[in-house]
């Protein structure tokens, strides 16, 4: 019994070291205390969810991913922090390889035409110790409307595997996709467009 917990214990020390030992990683989860500055996206961690309601049975879901931008964050002054993202249309990503070509199609996001869906802060209204309401002017299929977003401050911190000083957020929202000019199935697949963010940005100064 000795010789196994010895050996467990080696085992965790060892993948802990080959790690960068994650564990030990300092992440603070109070917003102010992050650090301020100039971040960019960090694409590998970025995912911009979606989800609409499928002829009534199902929220079906997809994902764009390979997102692009900067954050300007002011951890004491937060409605001085400015965001700024590229989101490839044609990186979307659901079950079913036909419906992520019907979804760059011209009857969808024409993907061809336009290339990127794009969304620009215009103000950040903090309203708790780790939340904020982000407004800005989200454009999409050559449409530019604007949006807010909910987002919650998750924690920032040095990632301990590339050593590079990382802060994370996510954010949740609605859009109406015919305000845009995606009008397929509607009401069929539901007009309403349930936004579901994971937001990881690095910091460059």
């Amino acid at each position: 019994m000795k010789y196994g917990l010895s050996f467990v214990s080696a085992a965790a020390m060892a993948i802990g070291l080959l790690a960068g030992n994650p564990a030990s990683a300092q992440v603070v989860t109070n917003a102010a205390q992050s650090q301020s500055g100039t971040y960019n996206v960090e694409p590998g961690h970025t995912q911009v969810g979606f989800s609409v309601l499928h002829f009534g049975f199902t929220n079906y879901q997809g994902v764009f991913s390979n997102v692009s931008g900067t954050l300007t964050l002011d951890a004491q002054h937060p409605a001085a922090s400015k965001l700024s993202v590229t989101i490839p249309v044609d990186s979307v990503q659901t079950t079913s390889a036909k419906l992520n070509d019907e979804l760059k199609s011209d009857q969808w996001f024409d993907a061809a035409k336009f290339p990127n869906a794009t969304f620009e802060s215009t103000s950040v209204h903090l309203t708790g110790r780790n939340d904020a309401i982000v407004t800005g002017n989200l454009t999409l299929h050559g449409v530019t409307k604007p949006e807010t977003l909910k987002v919650h401050f998750i924690g920032a911190g040095v990632n301990a595997l590339d050593k590079k000083y990382t802060t994370g957020f996510e954010a949740t929202g609605t859009i109406k996709r015919s305000d845009f000019g995606v009008k397929m199935y509607v009401p069929y697949v539901s007009d309403d467009v349930t936004l579901r963010i994971a937001g990881a940005f690095e910091k460059q100064d």
